[in-house]
């Protein structure tokens, strides 16, 4: 009997202990020895939630780069408008000198700008430079034909943002501002040296080639747009699949805090019992029953 009694202790604090776990941590499965299969199947649940964490993470950080660097083309697309506009006035021919030079000072000022946009970074990271994200991709150089002097690389960077799926995070400058479709820096430099030397039919050449690229600038800033979308739409997944995983992680392991405190409420009867019983028996001796 008292083998008996000291096991019932043993269970029914057991018991307890297992009912105040599930009510203080609401898991029904806090050890594998729990449920054995339902724990194996929560460590590919944590996976996957751990994933789409750091997924999402990504997706917070590169909207705040992409929506940088769209924000910068487009004041970089202004620029260039206000360039054309002062080019097709430098191309009159009714201007003074004086005027042409005042012209090609303001547009001094509008390269200065444009490279400043094109060295715009995030965080330490330099949006247009290619992967040589740490070094300004841009500097004004006097003896280059267009100007300026790239210093980054044509190379591309891209992040997983879901299982399966890398997203393309940037074009590198020499895409953007200088390539076969239209050459922003070069045609400036174009229109500013035309203006200087007084050459009107270079002027207006050098306009039409600052509205090619002008065409080719505000085409490759839709990249930006739909990266964005991208982003957007898959945040909308990834945040989707987070409910179903925290709903299906409730279902694996969650507990059932009603019948918890129930379980809790009969342990406790069945181990004050058990306690009570111990209480009477287990101080009886031999020589209880020889008296």
């Amino acid at each position: 009997m008292s083998n008996d009694v000291l096991a019932a202790i043993w269970e029914t604090q057991s018991q307890e202990n297992t009912a105040l776990q599930q009510m203080s941590s609401g898991k029904r499965v806090n050890v594998p020895s729990d449920d054995p299969l339902a724990a194996a199947q929560m460590v590919g649940n944590q996976a996957q939630t751990n994933r789409s964490d750091q997924y999402l993470q990504n997706i917070d950080t590169l909207t705040s780069q992409l929506q940088t660097a769209d924000t910068a083309l487009g004041s970089a697309v202004t620029a260039v408008t206000q360039a054309i506009t002062l080019g097709v006035q430098g191309s009159t021919g009714t201007l003074s000198d004086a005027n042409r030079q005042q012209i090609a000072q303001n547009l001094l000022g509008i390269q200065s700008q444009l490279v400043q946009l094109a060295n715009t970074s995030v965080g330490g990271s330099f949006l247009f430079a290619g992967t040589e994200t740490t070094t300004p991709p841009y500097a004004l150089d006097s003896t280059s034909p267009s100007g300026v002097t790239y210093n980054g690389n044509s190379g591309t960077n891209t992040v997983q943002i879901a299982d399966g799926l890398n997203l393309q995070t940037n074009l590198p400058g020499s895409q953007l501002f200088q390539n076969s479709a239209g050459d922003v820096f070069g045609s400036l430099q174009k229109l500013i040296t035309a203006l200087q030397t007084g050459t009107i039919s270079n002027a207006e050449s050098a306009t039409n080639d600052l509205r090619t690229a002008f065409d080719s600038l505000t085409g490759q800033r839709i990249f930006y747009g739909n990266a964005v979308n991208q982003l957007n739409s898959t945040q909308n997944f990834l945040q989707q699949e987070q409910v179903t995983l925290k709903s299906q992680a409730n279902n694996l392991v969650g507990a059932d805090l009603t019948k918890a405190a129930t379980d809790l409420t009969k342990a406790t009867t069945a181990h004050d019992a058990a306690l009570a019983a111990a209480a009477k028996i287990l101080p009886t001796s031999l020589l209880d029953y020889l008296r």
